[in-house]
């Protein structure tokens, strides 16, 4: 990129950090590779981010076009319900995935930022014009085989768009939304709109069916945890750094997320055994997750962070507060 560009961008993007929003403002050289350090890091990001989200595309779409469509088996959540039409009248497929999914979208916009909303919609709309534009071939006719695998490509390909920072099914999003608005668990949520979804697929198609399609939900869900490595609803996220203090306003302020700070003391290290350290703990979702690492990295490529799996929380800013994005 041509040196004098490369700085109007880094200009922009400190510019936009101006809380003054003072468009004249001379920043220092340190300022400066800051910046860049931060656009270095936003690009590599949302390159990743992209590739991720495109590649869950193509999996999700060979899952369902290759296995679950041919044989009329369904999945949970949003794009079960899309199945589910999709069977009972001569709505094409592709269409009903956005349109079920818009409100999702919308509410995802509310509870978890702009970001996350765009990137949902375009990953839901690449793959309902992949599903539209690309025929993929059936692979088997075996019922088993059918359920086990198309829910492994469904869901590898929304794991995947879940690392890239956005999701394929819009159920996710609802399900914490009414978890913070109620106080009830993420898993009760989604349990109970899978019982409707599976109940209502055995009435109109049959239980045969309704059975094969909870195995497909089952393979679907757990691959979709492996993809993601495991991650729960909620992640406790630990940061150890020398920066503390501007990783805790972030959180603050960018995640729009409560904070716990205490003090430790260093082990081992270049400066020293015994020196005081504020450590950071805060809880997020799993959506949220992809968004705290690039903050944290802006502020500290060095931090030490330490992430553990939570299966729920109860009380604090988790539920009770939106975030501010």
């Amino acid at each position: 990129m041509n040196p004098f560009l490369t700085q109007v961008v880094i200009q922009t993007v400190l510019n936009h950090k101006n809380k003054n929003k003072d468009k004249t403002k001379v920043y220092s050289n340190f300022k400066m590779a800051k910046g860049l350090r931060e656009l270095k890091i936003i690009s590599f990001r949302l390159a990743k981010d992209a590739v991720l989200i495109l590649l869950g595309i193509f999996s999700a779409a060979f899952g369902l076009e290759s296995f679950l469509l041919p044989s009329k088996f369904i999945d949970g959540g949003a794009t079960g319900i899309s199945l589910l039409i999709a069977e009972l009248t001569t709505i094409p497929i592709y269409v009903l995935i956005i349109v079920i999914n818009i409100p999702f979208v919308l509410l995802g916009y509310k509870v978890i930022g702009k970001q996350f909303a765009v990137k949902t919609a375009v990953g839901i709309t690449g793959l309902a014009v992949c599903i539209a534009c690309i025929h993929f071939p059936e692979v088997t006719h075996d019922k088993l085989l059918v359920a086990i695998f198309g829910g492994f490509f469904l869901g590898s390909g929304i794991g995947l768009s879940v690392r890239g920072g956005a999701v394929l099914d819009g159920t996710e999003v609802l399900a914490i939304f009414l978890s913070r608005k109620f106080g009830t668990t993420l898993g009760d949520v989604i349990i109970g709109i899978n019982i409707i979804i599976f109940s209502t697929a055995a009435y109109f198609l049959s239980v045969e069916a309704a059975l094969y399609s909870m195995i497909t939900y089952l393979a679907a869900s757990k691959t979709l945890d492996f993809v993601i490595q495991g991650i729960e609803e909620y992640t406790g996220v630990t940061v150890i750094s020398s920066h503390s203090e501007e990783i805790r306003q972030m959180i603050i302020d960018t995640m729009g997320r409560g904070v716990t700070v205490y003090c430790g003391k260093r082990g081992f290290g270049k400066q020293g055994e015994g020196k005081d350290i504020d450590i950071v703990y805060t809880v997020v979702t799993r959506l949220e997750l992809n968004k705290l690492n690039t903050e944290i990295q802006k502020i500290d490529a060095n931090a030490f962070v330490v992430m553990n799996a939570i299966k729920d929380t109860k009380g604090g800013m988790i539920k009770k507060r939106p975030l501010q994005h």
